[in-house]
């Protein structure tokens, strides 16, 4: 509502007079709502400040005060809301502009016409019209989070519905479309070289700043500002490799925290720490592991130290300066992001390195299985080791669809899906190397070949080999999506095809990696081959258990207590007490296994 007679008023009420009754009454039925809504909204810091400016444009609109001065109160007094309520005012990646064209055609064309000027098929007889998007005194008025809640929320009285059955990133998308359809080539070149040369990177740095600005109200701030905004809504990929939307929410939500913590109020602060990371700062790792893993490692242990001194209740001010350590190392962050796209050696050695940390894991353990397989001649187990990893492949590619259009996967859910997968993975890995360890001793391998002559491997290995596959292919490749999805927008187009070469060259790699290891593995004598394959599978399993943890307390699921600074993530190895217990544990549960084997082949033999 604030939106629209921020938009509207102007174009009714003129030099103090009334143009329209009807529309100037609903202008000031919207200010009068909008102020009665505030009214019921909680208590908050800022709140007594906020209602005295909506009375004041609820006075200004009855006193017929001019268009901008009415327009600048609206839009002060909406960005006051945002501010104190922390509402949400960004899409969380950058738009699909090539969607929301078809999108146009679908949904908006029959109305708004073909080239959104308002005459379409069904626009004739339309009261009130519908919307010309290339009227730019109205257009130069609307920012596109104001077009975002028309196409969400529709426009009550009007024939414009709300499309609440598109994806967030589809009304986004559309938003982006709109507000940019009445800018010519000319404009967004424009902008272009503006944006080059370094105009607007303070006003129109992020997602959040482009889509809450009016470009009327840009313009008030330096003239070339609008064509700045025209060429970054058509190529708002530019913001999203830094993400610096992320780490400002990253800020907002540790004073949050602050508040919470000072009221005594210690589960939201936990709540809100937890949400900090999550949903900020976790979104710009893969960015920062590409440009400084060191700096990476060190933010993300320290916020998980914040959320430990709050379980422990520590003093406020310990807080505080807790806050402030993090504080810091997000400005370093924020300095090393924003210095621009990769080059191409640094995206090739990153997409190559992202390939290798990943896929190691996964090859290990299914040239592991593969190679069993083929010593002991079972070959029919072949297809259901080909089936657990296409399964994951295929599901990997569902994840990318799903989360690029459908869903926004949540922080939460992203280290939830991989701490579960992480440790079902490890039990099936612990299961599938005990059944090994069994056969090591020729008398136990000879003892089950007879077994099996007339019949197939047991079933329940068969499942957990093929469990094993998929968890492995699919855990890596959760991760896998997640930082080329981030390499790929910040190496941008000129460094891109490196990404490509940096996977290809990454992916020949893990191939000879497999040949070595199956070649050699068909060498090995049974015995040795049976113990150095189950040793294999428990040190991965001892690695999965290790991120496991680790995830589910990124997660907020489980507690995490710092234990020493040694991290060592490809050995699944973090500075926690709960993660570090956890893997010694099983360190020493194998080995009284095995020493207990040992005892029993002995006796036996």
């Amino acid at each position: 509502m604030l939106d629209y007679v921020s938009v509207d008023y102007p174009e009714f009420v003129q030099d103090g007079k009334v143009l329209d009754a009807p529309e100037y009454a609903e202008q000031k039925e919207f200010a009068a709502r909008s102020l009665a809504l505030l009214e019921r909204m909680p208590d908050a810091p800022g709140k007594a400040g906020l209602l005295e400016r909506a009375r004041q444009l609820l006075a200004s609109v009855e006193a017929r005060a001019p268009g901008a001065e009415v327009s600048a109160l609206a839009r002060a007094v909406a960005a006051e809301v945002i501010r104190i309520y922390s509402v949400a005012v960004a899409p969380r990646q950058a738009p699909d502009l090539a969607r929301a064209a078809t999108l146009f055609r679908q949904q908006c064309a029959s109305c708004h016409g073909a080239q959104g000027r308002g005459d379409g098929p069904a626009a004739k007889g339309m009261d009130p019209p519908a919307s010309n998007f290339h009227d730019e005194a109205r257009m130069r008025q609307r920012s596109p989070y104001g077009l975002y809640n028309t196409v969400t929320l529709g426009v009550g009285g009007t024939p414009m519905r709300a499309f609440g059955e598109l994806s967030d990133a589809d009304r986004w998308a559309l938003a982006f479309f709109v507000a940019g359809l009445r800018h010519p080539p000319s404009t967004i070149s424009q902008g272009e070289q503006g944006w080059k040369q370094g105009e607007g990177k303070n006003e129109l740095g992020t997602l959040r700043q482009l889509v809450t600005a009016a470009p009327a109200a840009l313009a008030q701030q330096q003239p070339d500002l609008p064509a700045v905004q025209a060429f970054l809504l058509a190529q708002p990929r530019l913001l999203e490799p830094t993400r610096p939307g992320a780490l400002a929410f990253t800020r907002s939500k540790l004073q949050d925290t602050l508040a919470a913590y000072a009221r005594g109020d210690r589960e939201a602060a936990r709540r809100e720490a937890i949400t900090a990371y999550l949903e900020g700062f976790e979104l710009v790792e893969s960015s920062l592991d590409n440009v400084d893993p060191a700096l990476r490692s060190a933010t993300e242990k320290e916020m998980m130290a914040l959320r430990h001194a709050i379980d422990q209740g520590r003093p406020a001010p310990a807080i505080a300066q807790q806050v402030e350590r993090i504080d810091g190392l997000l400005d370093q962050a924020e300095d090393k992001l924003g210095q621009g796209g990769l080059s191409a050696e640094a995206a090739f050695t990153s997409s190559l390195l992202i390939l290798l940390r990943e896929g190691l894991e996964a090859i290990l353990v299914l040239a592991a299985i593969i190679a069993f397989v083929r010593k002991t001649g079972r070959r029919d187990a072949m297809p259901w080791i080909h089936a657990g990893w296409i399964a994951a492949a295929l599901l990997g590619v569902a994840t990318w669809l799903v989360s690029n259009h459908v869903l926004a996967i949540t922080g939460a859910s992203r280290e939830l899906t991989e701490g579960v997968s992480a440790l079902l993975a490890c039990a099936m890995l612990l299961y599938v190397g005990a059944w090994l360890h069994k056969r090591s001793h020729a008398q136990a391998w000879q003892s089950f070949i007879r077994e099996q002559v007339t019949s197939a491997l047991g079933r329940r290995t068969l499942w957990a080999m093929a469990g094993i596959a998929f968890l492995a292919v699919y855990r890596e490749l959760f991760e896998v999506i997640l930082f080329y999805q981030a390499l790929w927008a910040q190496a941008g187009p000129g460094s891109q095809h490196a990404v490509l070469g940096g996977m290809l060259a990454g992916a020949a790699l893990l191939v000879v990696l497999a040949w070595a290891i199956l070649r050699f593995g068909a060498r090995l004598p049974i015995g040795p081959f049976f113990v150095a394959t189950s040793a294999l599978l428990v040190v991965i399993a001892v690695v999965f258990l290790g991120h496991g943890i680790a995830a589910l307390q990124e997660a907020g699921v489980m507690g995490a207590t710092p234990a020493g600074h040694l991290s060592l993530p490809l050995l699944g190895i973090h500075p926690t007490a709960q993660g570090l217990l956890a893997q010694g544990l099983l360190v020493v549960a194998i080995a009284v296994a095995w020493l207990a084997g040992r005892r029993a082949a002995a006796r036996s033999s």
